[in-house]
């Protein structure tokens, strides 16, 4: 018996283990409330369905997320507005020790250890229709597919760009009983505002301006099939309504239609945000995230799981190189695992595919060092060099909006010594979105 059914086997045993916590309230309008954590993530805040529900107006509708990990118990700022203090430090992500005190506006909560665990599956397998990974992050989601995959649920997808949130919604749909009925993606973000509407919803003749013929939209388009919708945060408010109808009552109206249609779709959405933040900035609606979030994955980024790089580059050198039958040379893949890859799996894509087209596999391409850093003004002034035209679009897109951004972003944070609220003022930026953008590009700064 070969050695990979017994190691598939020992994985599938394995399971996913963290310890318990309790959070107690100690003091505001809420104080002697408890609640003792049953998955690795419990949510605090004032809107129905977090795990800690307050009533304090100072706390935030979706405040703050508190997780445990094998590395401790975490705790995250979601853009709430009077912040989530530890001790005299505003906090926007860091490991608390049991006995931590937190300060949500009034109210202050306390860590405590629970005597038990919590413990979550991990499937044996790394792939997971044309999605790989071998981390136990990833094996987690995979665990947790083929139910999802056989329901109808509604999805929302979360990860930074480049993590492989489109291919994971494919895998899906694919491994569904919808498999055979068209998988229809729609970029919220490529689409014009003036045209999104009709793009979703269809038209009837005459509806408009140059609406010469009826056109059915994409849910229509979709019919028995899934609806995928990419970058779903960037939907407009005004819009945010009819969507959340379609999820609720599968119908959908043409522009200038009396009459509704119904649709037989399923909806899975995917950001590059955290939506209970644009929630609480107000720029998305509560009622449409709690539809959209009937099941929520999060893709972690690959800087996180370094463990699944050389699995990723094998796989994409037998894909890319002209002789499949080769293997990506060991000093290439020992390269690449050192990097941190702020694009993700799509700038790894794009680094074994220059690789395979020089022929030179110790030498890395303009902008590549930028993974060897944590980010900051020390290198913020990094570009994104001449445009690749070998890369698809949208990637060679992201990547240029990546590094423009951290660009501007280290050199506005410099230019006013390292204070968020004097670098937001200047750049006529909400405080709590720039906070979260220097959060992602890992700029230091040293004042509120």
């Amino acid at each position: 018996m070969s050695a990979e059914p017994k190691l598939t086997r020992a994985l599938a045993s394995f399971r996913y283990r963290v310890a318990s916590f309790r959070v107690r309230v100690t003091a505001g309008p809420d104080r002697g409330a408890a609640v003792e954590s049953t998955r690795a993530e419990l949510t605090v805040g004032t809107a129905e369905g977090n795990d800690l529900r307050l009533t304090d107006p100072s706390v935030s509708r979706h405040h703050c997320v508190i997780e445990s990990t094998p590395a401790g118990v975490r705790v995250r700022d979601l853009g709430s507005t009077n912040g989530t203090v530890v001790g005299a430090c505003r906090v926007d992500s860091g490991l608390l020790a049991p006995g931590a005190a937190l300060a949500l506006g009034d109210t202050t909560l306390v860590l405590e250890r629970a005597s038990g665990e919590i413990t979550e599956p991990v499937a044996g397998e790394d792939v997971f229709g044309g999605f790989l990974g071998a981390s136990v992050a990833i094996r987690r989601l995979f665990a947790l597919l083929p139910r999802l995959a056989a329901s109808d649920s509604t999805v929302l997808i979360e990860g930074e760009t480049g993590t492989g949130k489109s291919l994971l919604a494919d895998a899906i749909h694919h491994q569904s009983a919808r498999a055979a009925a068209p998988f229809v993606v729609v970029d919220c973000s490529a689409i014009p505002p003036t045209l999104i509407e009709s793009e979703l919803f269809g038209h009837e003749r005459g509806a408009f301006t140059g609406a010469h013929q009826a056109r059915a939209g994409y849910f229509e388009a979709a019919s028995g099939g899934t609806v995928f919708l990419d970058e779903i945060g960037e939907l407009p408010l005004e819009l945010q309504p009819k969507l959340l109808r379609v999820l609720e009552e599968r119908v959908v109206r043409r522009i200038g239609a009396r009459d509704p249609t119904r649709v037989d779709v399923r909806v899975i959405a995917a950001t590059n945000r955290d939506l209970r933040q644009e929630v609480n900035r107000g720029s998305f609606r509560s009622d449409l995230w709690y539809r959209l979030a009937t099941v929520k994955l999060t893709i972690p980024p690959l800087r996180d799981r370094p463990e699944d790089i050389p699995r990723l580059v094998e796989h994409f050198w037998s894909e890319l190189a002209p002789d499949a039958a080769s293997h990506p040379p060991r000093e290439l893949v020992e390269r690449l695992a050192r990097l941190r890859w702020p694009g993700n799996v799509r700038e790894l894509r794009s680094a074994v595919e220059r690789a395979i087209l020089f022929d030179d596999p110790t030498a890395m391409p303009d902008g590549e060092h930028d993974g060897d850093h944590d980010g900051g003004p020390d290198h913020a002034h990094t570009g994104p060099g001449a445009p690749d035209p070998s890369q698809p679009f949208r990637a060679a897109k992201a990547r240029a909006t990546e590094a423009w951004e951290r660009a501007y972003l280290g050199a506005l944070i410099t230019a006013h010594g390292g204070n968020i609220s004097r670098a937001a003022r200047a750049a006529r930026m909400n405080r709590n979105h720039l906070r979260d953008l220097l959060v992602r590009h890992r700029i230091p700064v040293t004042g509120e």
